[in-house]
């Protein structure tokens, strides 16, 4: 399995894979846990707990552009090469497109502004993000940004 930049949609079944290769070659790998859930305060709390964050995020504060930065500042401020972020546990359901694509949205603006000298001072980043969908019985695939 080839660890590729960008934010790639996987079968929960491609999770212990793309961990056991990370792993293998040493990369920095965070686990992002919603518990099935895709709003907005989930998304938050796990991203709280999980990220490097660089400003820290405030337990009040839920500013999208806020955490882009604090995302984009953390994993930066590894100085690691490559990384790789794995979001083993999305449920779509009725209603979930809104805050579950801007976390999306978020993630891909991250990917792609990690990647380029002129942003981290000639210290790019590459960012794989693994996002897969939980068990839930329905086909739906995840928005395209």
């Amino acid at each position: 399995m080839v660890i590729d930049r960008g934010l790639h949609e996987v079968s929960g079944t491609d999770i212990p894979r793309i961990l056991a290769e990370a792993a293998g070659q040493g990369l920095p790998v965070f686990t992002l846990s919603t518990s099935g859930r895709i709003d907005k305060e989930a998304f938050f709390a796990a991203v709280r707990e999980t990220l490097p964050l660089d400003p820290p995020l405030g337990n009040s504060r839920m500013v999208w552009d806020a955490l882009s930065d604090s995302v984009w500042g953390g994993i930066h401020a590894l100085q690691s090469p490559r990384v790789v972020i794995v979001w083993p546990d999305v449920r779509l359901g009725a209603g979930a497109h809104g805050d579950f694509q801007m976390a999306l949205d978020i993630l891909r603006d991250v990917v792609a502004t990690l990647a380029e000298a002129r942003y981290t001072g000639g210290r790019p980043t590459q960012l794989s993000v693994y996002v897969a969908r939980a068990p839930s019985g329905g086909e739906e695939t995840l928005p395209k940004g």
